[in-house]
């Protein structure tokens, strides 16, 4: 007998230490799907785009205390929907989206809580910063004043083992401090958006204070799902 969405959130929060936010990946997840998560004590839910999410919103919006976090890669074109939709986006993979969103977050006037998406390992399957890349960066992101740059989001390339996961992880957290160590007024390193279904254990271990949960939640997705 399958486990309900409930059960399911029940056993990985007896997993998880006290601190660590447990976000309930949407994607391709119908509403009443997510009620139920809400019911069981979600109240952090993430999407991957923009056009999936926008319905949900509106079909939850009774909900009032959900808040919700964007994880896929945004395109400049969906930023301003994006910053109306999400409190936080985790997936800010480049100075020229960093200061796009700064930009619009200002006429907007919204102070969104972002995650800067960094690659610990070089990956071409991924976006993000290399470290050189990101640490070059730094004096051009503090400058973004409407943005609550909270920290960093990785995501370990496919076919490493668990200890080449758990190095990636700890890479993340190693970079986090030294970004911490630098002082930058307009840059907290406070959260490490790190961990998903099949990896979430070994970054929690690394010191995830956020891991992004889906299939271990809601079950394999149906692609026919409706929104």
């Amino acid at each position: 007998m399958s486990l309900s969405i409930a059960e399911r959130i029940a056993l990985i929060r007896s997993g998880l230490p006290a601190g660590v936010r447990l976000i309930a990946v949407t994607k391709q997840v119908p509403s009443d799907a997510i009620r139920e998560a809400y019911a069981a004590g979600i109240r952090d839910f993430a999407e991957s785009r923009v056009q999936e999410a926008e319905p949900k919103t509106i079909q939850l919006q009774d909900l009032p205390d959900i808040a919700w976090h964007f994880i896929g890669h945004l395109q400049a074109n969906k930023a301003q929907k994006a910053l109306q939709l999400f409190e936080w986006i985790h997936s800010v993979d480049s100075l020229k989206l960093a200061q796009r969103l700064d930009r619009l977050a200002e006429q907007l006037q919204r102070k969104p809580n972002v995650c800067l998406q960094v690659k610990i390992l070089r990956d071409p399957n991924k976006y993000g910063w290399t470290v050189p890349d990101l640490l070059a960066d730094l004096c051009a992101l503090n400058q973004c004043r409407h943005l609550q740059i909270q920290g960093l989001m990785t995501i370990p390339p496919l076919g490493l083992d668990e200890s080449e996961t758990l190095a990636v992880f700890e890479g993340a957290r190693e970079l986090a401090e030294k970004i911490r160590e630098q002082n930058w007024p307009n840059i907290r390193m406070r959260e490490l958006s790190m961990g998903m279904s099949a990896d979430y254990s070994v970054a929690v271990k690394a010191g995830a204070t956020a891991v992004r949960l889906g299939t271990v939640l809601f079950g394999e997705r149906q692609l026919s799902s409706p929104p």
